[in-house]
């Protein structure tokens, strides 16, 4: 049974989410949607990488909060919650130079005050790049 609150999710229901954001400016890409993950996709390019030619750290926690964010969006009621970051971690355990890296967020915990989701991001070889943690915050609207 799908976790999110739209139970027929799809790529096209997102996709718009990121106009005119970082994730745009960054490239970023929807490509996936699970029952209980998504997946996007980032270039390895002059917006993401640092001065020695690596995948910057901080462009991995763009993409691992991206996903995160858009994840715990997706699993709550819009018309009756929105949610904010709390706060991300992230472990950089390879580098990438080139091509494509992908995350997959997957929630760890979904709380009716809390979220915690877990973001993996792998290079075009899938060998693991970065593991990170998010935590969100459920507000519920005044409005």
């Amino acid at each position: 049974m799908p976790v999110w609150f739209k139970k027929d999710l799809s790529l096209s229901d997102i996709k718009n989410l990121g106009k005119d954001t970082m994730g745009e400016h960054l490239g970023i890409e929807w490509t996936e949607i699970g029952e209980d993950y998504l997946k996007a996709r980032m270039p390895v390019d002059q917006r993401t990488k640092q001065p020695y030619g690596l995948l910057h750290g901080g462009a991995s926690c763009a993409l691992a909060e991206t996903l995160g964010s858009v994840g715990a969006a997706m699993v709550t009621d819009p018309a009756k919650f929105y949610c904010v970051g709390l706060e991300i971690n992230a472990n950089h355990v390879r580098s990438a130079r080139e091509g494509f890296v992908t995350g997959v967020a997957s929630p760890l915990h979904l709380g009716a005050s809390t979220q915690v989701w877990d973001i993996k991001i792998y290079d075009n070889r899938e060998k693991l790049i970065c593991v990170s943690r998010l935590t969100v915050a459920v507000i519920p609207r005044k409005d």
